[in-house]
Order: C-alpha cells, then sequence, then structure tokens
C-alpha cells in the first residue's frame, strides 16, 4: 500500500520521469506556504533591546575542537568591501534569490531576510550602517543513540556543533558580499552584537511564543546566525503564530517539491553510522573491479600532478597565471579560500596521553563510531581502508621525501549538490564554488576528527586538497566508496554518480575496513560514452581501457583537462563531465520513481546489465539529463579580477549534444608515463612534451597483456619508474601555493 500511495503522489508532481522545478532558493523546507502576520514583526520591533551577548563554555573532548574550528572562522567575521559594486546588483528581489541561493547551497536550514531596526543592535554595542539582515537557521544533529562511543563523543556538543557550522556558513557569506562591493559583518556565536532572537522573527524564520521562547513547525532545535550588510535585499515577512501548525500532511508528501517528511524520517530511521544512501545493499568483492598490480604501481611526487606542474610554470605562462585563481574566480567561492587557508596549519593531531586505551581495542566499533562522528559532522558518504604503499606521495611540492607514517585511512565524500548541478552547465561559473564547499566542508569535518583522536591518544591527520600527502583517488576505490569510471582518475558512487569531493582522515587508530564494491560499472562505462561526448575539450576516451602506471583505466588525457579547467575563459574551472554522467542523480523517496527503479535494478540486478546498458545512455538523452534546468539557477554570472566583482567576458550555456560521434582511433590522448614525470625537487620549470607523451600511447599494455606479462613473471615496464630527484634538495623558491597564508591575487582588472 505504501507503494500505491508514492505512486500516486509521483503521478500528482509529474515526478515519474523528471526531478521537481522548486527554485532552488527556497530551500528544502516549504517555508513560503506559511502563513503570515506584520503584526508580529511590530511587536518584535518595540520589545527592549536585548543585553550584551555572553559566549558558552565550551565543551570538553570533541567541543573543544569544534570550538577551535568555530573560532578560526570568527576571525572573518568581517573585513573589506571590493572597491567597486559588482553588477547587477540593483535588484533587491534577484539579489536575495542569489544570497538565499547561497546559503541553502551551504547547507543552511531556513534562510530569511529583514531590515535592520535600531532596536536589533545589542546593549553597549557600536551600531553599524547596515539595513538589511540574512538570518540563518542550522539544524542541530541527531546524537547517535544507536553506537554508544559516538554518543558518548558527541552528547553535550551538538550546540556547539552548530555553532562551529553556522559560523562558516556566515562568514562565508559576509565574505561573498563584501566581494560584491558591499559591507557586511557575520554576526556569529562568541561574537554578537545582534539580537538574533529578534531578527529571526523578523526574517519570517521562526515564531515567538507566548513564552518568549522560539519555534519553528519545521525544526525541533537550532542555531541562529545573522549576516548584516548595506546590501539592499527584498525581505520576508514574519510568520503568523498559526505558523507552528503546518506540519500536516501535506508537508508529509512533500508540498511544493519540498522535502517531504517521510524522506526525512527515512533519514532518520538509518543507523547513525551509514550513509543516507543504502550502501550496505551494494555488492562486496575483495578487490576492486579494476586491475591494480599493487608491485608495480609507482610512488609518484606532488610535483607530477599537473596542477602542481601548472603552478611551477610547466604549462606555459598564462596557464601558471590562471592557477593561482581559476576555481576561486566566483565572489563565492573566493569567500571559501581565507577559511580553507586558515585551517592548513591545523590538520594534524596533537597527540595527548591515551585516555582508557581499552576503550578503542575494538576495531569494527572503533569503525562505526568514526562513521557515526563523520556524518554527524556533515559527511555524505565514508569508508576505510587501509593505505596501500603506493597511495602515498613519494615526495611533497618542495621535493621533501614522504615516509609513510598511519595505517589507515577514513574516507569521506561531500556532495557537491545536485540541485546547483541541475541548473548549471558544469564548465560555468558555479562549478569552482561547487568545489571549493566540497573542500572547505572536507577540510572542516577531517580536522576536527584528526584533532580530536589525537586528544584521545590516536595520531592522525587530515589530508585535504590544501595539503595532502595521499593520493585520494585510490583510497575512494579501496574504501568502497565506488569503482574507477571512464571519466578516468574519477571514482563514480552508485548513488551520488561523480558528484563528490572527497577529504581522507589517516590514522593508526585500529579500525575494521571496508571491503570495494563492484555494482557493474565497468560494464556501463564501458558502453555509457556520453562523458567522453560532452567533455568540452575532448579529454575522456572514448576508446578502451589500458594499464598506466599499473592501473586498469580509461586513461584521460590529464594535460588537456587540466589546461581547460584552468584556462576555462567563459567559466570557473569545469566539472562538465560530473553533470553529464547518467548516474549523477539523488536517489531518495522524493526523486523520480524511473530514477529510483533505474538505481534499485543497477544495484541489485546486475545480471541485466548487458540488456540495460546499451539503451541506457538514449534513454537518459531523451530524458533531458544533462541539460541546464533554469528554475536551478540561483546564483549571478559573475567573475573576479584582482579586489573586483566584474560581468565576465562569457558564460558557458552548453546543452547535450546526443547526435556527437568521435572515432576512438582519431582521439589524441598524451599519457605521461611515471619516466616523464619533472623530478620532485626539479628547482624551476620543466616544460612538458606533449609530443613525446602523445608517442608513449605506443608503449601502453592491455589489461590482459599485463595479467600475462605478470603471469609469465617478467618486470614492470621501464615506464613505470618515476623520474628521480636531481639531488639538489627541497626548494626553497615554490610559486605560492593559492591556499597560502601570504597569497596574493595579482590578476589587473
Amino acid at each position: 500500500m505504501p507503494y500505491l500511495f508514492r505512486l500516486i503522489s509521483d503521478i500528482h508532481d509529474m515526478r515519474l520521469l523528471k526531478n521537481g522545478n522548486r527554485p532552488f532558493h527556497l530551500g528544502t523546507f516549504p517555508l513560503e506556504t506559511l502563513p503570515r502576520d506584520n503584526g508580529c514583526g511590530a511587536a518584535e520591533i518595540d520589545r527592549p533591546r536585548a543585553p550584551a551577548a555572553a559566549d558558552r563554555p565550551p565543551g570538553e573532548m570533541l567541543g573543544t575542537a569544534l570550538r577551535e574550528y568555530r573560532d578560526l572562522f570568527s576571525q572573518f567575521t568581517s573585513g573589506d568591501k571590493a572597491p567597486a559594486i559588482a553588477p547587477d546588483t540593483n535588484d533587491p528581489a534577484r539579489c536575495a534569490t542569489e544570497l538565499k541561493g547561497a546559503a541553502y547551497f551551504l547547507d543552511t536550514s531556513h534562510a530569511g531576510i529583514c531590515l535592520l531596526p535600531e532596536s536589533a543592535w545589542r546593549e553597549g554595542a557600536d551600531a553599524l550602517p547596515h539595513s538589511h539582515a540574512l538570518v540563518i537557521l542550522v539544524e542541530h544533529g541527531r546524537v547517535p543513540s544507536d553506537e554508544p562511543l559516538s554518543e558518548e563523543w558527541i552528547t553535550g556538543n551538538v550546540v556547539e556543533t552548530a555553532e562551529m557550522r553556522a559560523t562558516e556558513i556566515a562568514v562565508n557569506l559576509a565574505g561573498h558580499i563584501r566581494l560584491m562591493g558591499y559591507n557586511a559583518r557575520a554576526d556569529v556565536p562568541g561574537d554578537r552584537k545582534l539580537d538574533e532572537e529578534r531578527l529571526a522573527v523578523l526574517a519570517g524564520v521562526v515564531v515567538r511564543q507566548d513564552d518568549g521562547s522560539l519555534a519553528t513547525p519545521f525544526l525541533d532545535d537550532f542555531t541562529i546566525a545573522v549576516v548584516s550588510s548595506d546590501y539592499a535585499l527584498e525581505c520576508d515577512r514574519p510568520l503568523a503564530v498559526s505558523a507552528l501548525k503546518a506540519k500536516g500532511l501535506r508537508y508529509w508528501w512533500g508540498i511544493n517539491e519540498a522535502r517531504s517528511g517521510r524522506e526525512r524520517n527515512r533519514r532518520a530511521r538509518r543507523p547513525s553510522y551509514e550513509s543516507q544512501y543504502p550502501m550496505e545493499t551494494v555488492k562486496r568483492v575483495d578487490q576492486p573491479t579494476t586491475l591494480i598490480l599493487d608491485d608495480e604501481v609507482p610512488r609518484v611526487p606532488k610535483r607530477a600532478a599537473f596542477f602542481e606542474r601548472a603552478l611551477q610554470g610547466d604549462l606555459g605562462e598564462k596557464t601558471q597565471r590562471e592557477r593561482a585563481r581559476f576555481a576561486t574566480k566566483h565572489p563565492l567561492s573566493r569567500s571559501m579560500v581565507s577559511l580553507i587557508r586558515v585551517m592548513v596549519p591545523h590538520q594534524d593531531a596533537v597527540v595527548e596521553p591515551a585516555k582508557e586505551p581499552a576503550t578503542y581495542s575494538d576495531p569494527a566499533q572503533n569503525a562505526k563510531a568514526l562513521k557515526a562522528l563523520s556524518y554527524f559532522l556533515g559527511s555524505d558518504l565514508t569508508g576505510i581502508c587501509e593505505i596501500p604503499r603506493y597511495a602515498w606521495y613519494s615526495h611533497k611540492d618542495d621535493g621533501t621525501p614522504i615516509e609513510m607514517y598511519h595505517r589507515y585511512a577514513v574516507v569521506m565524500l561531500i556532495d557537491q549538490g545536485f540541485e546547483t548541478m541541475e541548473g548549471a552547465s558544469g564548465d560555468d561559473w558555479i562549478s569552482g564554488a561547487q568545489s571549493m564547499r566540497g573542500y572547505q566542508r572536507g577540510a572542516e569535518i577531517a580536522g576536527i576528527m584528526s584533532r580530536f583522536l589525537g586528544q584521545i591518544g590516536f595520531p592522525a591527520r587530515a589530508q585535504t586538497n590544501a595539503d595532502s600527502d595521499v593520493l585520494q583517488i585510490p583510497l575512494v576505490l579501496l574504501a568502497g566508496l565506488g569503482e574507477l569510471s571512464r571519466i578516468g582518475e574519477l571514482v563514480l558512487n552508485p548513488f551520488v554518480g561523480p558528484r563528490f569531493k572527497s577529504v581522507v582522515l589517516t590514522t593508526d587508530m585500529p579500525l575494521e575496513v571496508d571491503k570495494p564494491i563492484d555494482f557493474g560499472l565497468q560494464t556501463f562505462c564501458n558502453h555509457c560514452r556520453k562523458c567522453a561526448r560532452e567533455c568540452p575539450c575532448d579529454a575522456i576516451p572514448f576508446g578502451d581501457k589500458v594499464m598506466f602506471n599499473g592501473y586498469e583505466i580509461w586513461k584521460p588525457d590529464a594535460e588537456r583537462c587540466a589546461r581547460y579547467r584552468i584556462t576555462n575563459p567563459h567559466g570557473s574551472a569545469c566539472g562538465r563531465c560530473m553533470k553529464t554522467c547518467p548516474i549523477n542523480k539523488v536517489v531518495d523517496t522524493d526523486g523520480p520513481l524511473f530514477t529510483r527503479m533505474a538505481s534499485w535494478m543497477g544495484v541489485n540486478a546486475t545480471f541485466l546489465k548487458p540488456l540495460m546498458v546499451p539503451i541506457a545512455t538514449r534513454v537518459d538523452d531523451a530524458l533531458g539529463n544533462g541539460r541546464r534546468k533554469r528554475s536551478k539557477k540561483w546564483w549571478f554570472d559573475h567573475e573576479v579580477v584582482g579586489d573586483r566583482t566584474v560581468t565576465p567576458k562569457g558564460v558557458n550555456q552548453r546543452e547535450i549534444n546526443p547526435s556527437r560521434k568521435v572515432d576512438p582511433t582519431k582521439q589524441p590522448i598524451a599519457y605521461y608515463h611515471a619516466n616523464m614525470m619533472p623530478p620532485p625537487d626539479a628547482p624551476g620549470a620543466v616544460p612538458v612534451d606533449r609530443k613525446g607523451a602523445m608517442a608513449a600511447g605506443a608503449l601502453l599494455e592491455t589489461p590482459e597483456e599485463a595479467k600475462a606479462r605478470v603471469a609469465a613473471g617478467k618486470p614492470a615496464p621501464d615506464h613505470y619508474t618515476p623520474t628521480p630527484p636531481t639531488g639538489a634538495g627541497p626548494r626553497k623558491d615554490l610559486t605560492a601555493n593559492p591556499y597560502a597564508a601570504n597569497f596574493k591575487d595579482t590578476t589587473n582588472a
């Protein structure tokens, strides 16, 4: 019977085949359906001023790490605005849409806007010449009562966690507004000048009850943060008291295509140590579904990665210049960089004497507890593996050798946001912000976990995009979070596809590991070439898998991909392959019925793959998946150049191209084997030899040839041997990393 009700609901909402068209800036709760009452606002303005705010004492253990990160973010509550007003910001309604969209993109629970009355400033606070306030609510997470160890860690730190997250979001939003040329200040826990409760009532996100307490029909407990500004925004009206009775049957079914009550209940019933996605239903295998010759995979230096090569000038002057800013050319992504930078020095655990070591002697319980903690802090998917030799970089970017120092990797995936990706082309101006949000959130989660593990006596380190000693893709694969895909150097998850950024926590805490998974992706990707067809720079191969540096892989042209992402003139970075992949989807009870059925069959009926896969891409194209959905676009197409935000020279507005055909034999791919990497301590730029890399394709083995060679006892090919160091020692004159504390953007306006 429940399935019949769901079918009726799907037909009613026209979601048999398509995702909904709910505008993203409305959020996941149906606030727009609630009754409003201006009288509640008038009474609120007349209330006596609130006294000066006192900070809460920090919690213990985990609370100490959370408070450390909250205070790191609080350094950026205010700052200088850009010297010029950003274009297209003179329409208060459109500006409110953009700012609320940014708030929900950063995972705000509720967002509302109001005028800023004089009475909202607390007693003794110096009032700023600000006219408007954006109020955000962050819902409190649930204590994992089904997992005793993590319950002990988290109990007493729920508010601390919400305060940290609210501070992160508000600081990002304030920085975003300042980059558009307006004054803005984040009013956050521990640094409050405003009466956040009064403003939450005025902004229409809460109701003040007769006893003076605040309530909302959709959230039980929450933390409030405010961004005040002179940015003119369309305001919301205060909620009527009757709004508290609005959580009825329509909410249960998903009114106005908002997230339904039944989906929220489904997520709440999931075990705390499992994600919202049913990864427990996916087939587990002893080895990954692609061949890895463990003994032959070389350890490579950071200097070999093409983004690092670009930074050091190997790809030319233009690419070197753009490398420092390519993913942060949009004001929202640029606002996140300060937080990413400030977290880098805090990635290592400060190890204290072990507290009750017998408590942590069970690897299975430890693994469950860390997973539950990761989900509580905001991870979307988490897996654990042992770290193989080849997953450690051999040298740091300056040429310093890296010694392998931890046994286990806790691998976490951060969803880049399906709804936002639905509104984008994949390589337009929001793409960089999607990456930065994932990197920032991941660094925050792994950093807090690292600091906490140190407190209980275990060495640990957060391995982030800004500073990692490990290669993350093999760890994502080995931790059972996906399979290698045609996109090449990217793992696909059965429930979110390629739409994630990863972060890794390495540690020596005893942990039970996960096995790799098999959901038939090799068969799927072997027939589906949609990502290759839609790649704007032809970097994804149309042909078969090859053996590259010990991996069986659809090897992309990494140089061509890096050049396009870095120098993309009509967008910030690129995620076109993620946007157009048929497995880029959301699988939950609110999603379209066809998606849910296809996902279930893909995971639970893999024997049908040979029949389904040949038509899957055509069906995906026929449904329009991969096209831009205008209702989901909330951001401005802006570019930060130097110290100001301007109108960019163009905007990528690609749609899918089902008729495009490519002959794999005529697709040039450059293969930079290990012996073509620059020395790890190269004293300067090492120009790429693209002609030689294209000729290196003749050296490739097929997986079958590699297996036969290994069976015959023959050694690894010579081109698997990395270029040795020059012997010059670590470099002192490296081109500045954009995540370095002293980095300056020298791009001219």
